[in-house]
């Protein structure tokens, strides 16, 4: 007792911050976090599939048993895919937000405001442990299809994986990489790979090259920095410009509180002050004042240090368009700031021994889904909160059905839309109609009618609490779910009162007849 207590006042000593910040997280896993159902527990329905064993399929399913509910977790890969494309990517990976904002489950314990792949791949398996769905996951089980049953029960694949009462897609939008084929790349006599497989790749003294300019080439940037800082010069080839905002959890809330979720009258302000604080001398690196992408039309970049290896000249940046491979680099059209991919610019050889294919990854399909889920003009993402399609309340697509944002994909929202489809399946009065569904798809429409990028195509973190607290308001038979589905507790008292009403509308029956 006495070396812990000194060495909790040796780590209060010196790392105050961090320490606090310990403890908050201590205090919201005892306050939020739903508890473990014991080995033995026998779960009730509604039961529900989980598609994919990513952060997000874990998280959900934690939230289902620790609430009291059976689950099964369907997952294409092998027991080494847990984690989903925190799995995958390399070692050198990690978090570019600060982990405050990837509270993915209220029970997870960051040591570090900047985890690596190791801590976040950690956490996931502990929390997988933790709410015993060892035996919950069903590895190497690719779902082809769902569909319902004659009683109207949700069927994975074949009747021999069960029958649910719901189902929770969440196999995110990371799958395989994409590696394009460019014009004579066998002709180039230096090594060409994917960002995701950068482990063991040695870039000493060489020039390296990364085609892309979005958030694998930020990887790939961070590989080259920390594995091998001894790499003699890196060109970064990007087709456009992209918003670059500073690694700070206070600044990046701050832009998330644009509640309407789209560009408005005052989105200068924060564009000016990221060109005139934090781009300063590389203003040219922004999208261009007056252009079509602002600040809330797609994803920024959250990194520090990519504008630094840049003004320190380990680092080019340059726009433009790739022709094809040469013998010793790349033939690259160099094109001015503001000048549209495939315009006029200055042609150019870049050089280089190693180039790193920074080109994302193919988008996840949907399409085991019914096919009603995919008629426009309710197509994802246009669907109810984003991820119930209108036809299906009883289906939910967390993390898999959005475009671009300023926020995380890794917080407390995937318990809130867990419980929202928990409260849907338990309570029919509070359960939307396809109707209702369709016409809050066509508000949020009218609503966001000039975003450039489409109402669903861009959100904000705060329009998603927008959404969460509209939705809930508006039916009063929800507001006895309030507290439970924000926060996750108070699970008695709603679903008390739901027996209840039952029970009252038995009674009504009977008197009728």
């Amino acid at each position: 007792m006495a070396v812990s207590v000194e060495g909790t006042l040796r780590q209060f000593i010196n790392s105050p911050i961090l320490f606090i910040y310990q403890f908050i997280q201590l205090l919201i896993d005892k306050l939020l976090a739903p508890t473990p159902p014991p080995p033995s527990a026998e779960l009730s329905r509604p039961r529900i599939a989980i598609i994919g064993a990513g952060l997000s399929g874990v998280s959900s399913a934690s939230h289902v048993v620790g609430h009291g509910f059976d689950c099964t977790i369907f997952e294409a890969g092998d027991r080494n895919s847990l984690g989903g494309i925190w799995s995958k990517v390399n070692n050198t990976s990690g978090l570019q937000i600060h982990s405050v904002m990837y509270r993915f489950h209220p029970s997870v314990k960051w040591n570090k405001g900047y985890p690596d792949r190791q801590q976040i791949v950690g956490q996931i398996t502990q929390l997988w442990e933790r709410y015993g769905l060892q035996e919950k996951t069903k590895f190497e089980t690719r779902v082809t299809r769902v569909y319902k049953d004659t009683q109207g029960r949700w069927i994975i694949n074949d009747p021999s994986n069960g029958r649910f009462d719901g189902v929770i897609a969440t196999v995110g939008t990371c799958g395989d990489p994409k590696i394009p084929h460019i014009p004579n790349q066998e002709k180039f006599q230096g090594q060409i790979i994917h960002s995701s497989r950068l482990d063991g790749v040695d870039a000493k003294n060489k020039r390296v090259l990364v085609i892309g300019g979005g958030a694998s080439a930020i990887e790939a940037l961070e590989f080259v920095a920390h594995s091998s800082p001894t790499a003699q010069h890196t060109s970064v080839l990007a087709r456009s410009e992209k918003w670059i905002i500073p690694r700070n959890p206070l600044i990046d809330m701050l832009l998330a509180l644009n509640v309407f979720g789209q560009e408005t009258l005052f989105s200068w302000i924060p564009e000016q002050l990221l060109r005139l604080l934090f781009y300063r001398d590389l203003a040219d690196m922004a999208p261009p004042q007056g252009s079509a992408h602002g600040l809330y039309t797609e994803t920024p970049m959250v990194n520090d240090e990519v504008l630094d290896l840049v003004r320190s000249r380990q680092v080019s940046w340059l726009r433009g368009d790739i022709i094809h491979f040469e013998e010793t680099g790349i033939r690259f059209n160099h094109r001015a700031q503001g000048v549209p991919k495939g315009g006029p610019g200055r042609e150019e050889l870049v050089e280089g021994d190693l180039c790193i294919l920074a080109t994302g990854y193919a988008r996840p399909s949907l399409r085991f889904l019914p096919d009603e889920c995919f008629v426009p003009p309710y197509a994802p993402p246009n669907w109810y909160l984003q991820v119930f399609p209108p036809e299906h309340m009883d289906v939910s697509a967390i993390n898999c059905t959005y475009v671009n944002a300023i926020g995380t994909v890794g917080n407390f929202h995937i318990g809130i839309y867990t419980r929202f489809l928990l409260m849907f399946l338990v309570d029919p009065l509070a359960r939307p109609s396809e109707k209702w569904m369709k016409r809050w798809i066509d508000m949020t429409g009218w609503i966001k009618a000039r975003a450039p990028a489409g109402a669903f195509d861009f959100f904000t973190y705060s329009e998603l609490l927008y959404w969460f607290l509209f939705v809930i308001v508006i039916n009063p038979f929800r507001w006895k779910w309030a507290l439970f589905v924000l926060s996750g507790v108070s699970t008695g008292l709603p679903f008390q009162i739901v027996k209840e009403e039952e029970k009252m509308r038995n009674g009504l029956r009977i008197k009728q007849r």
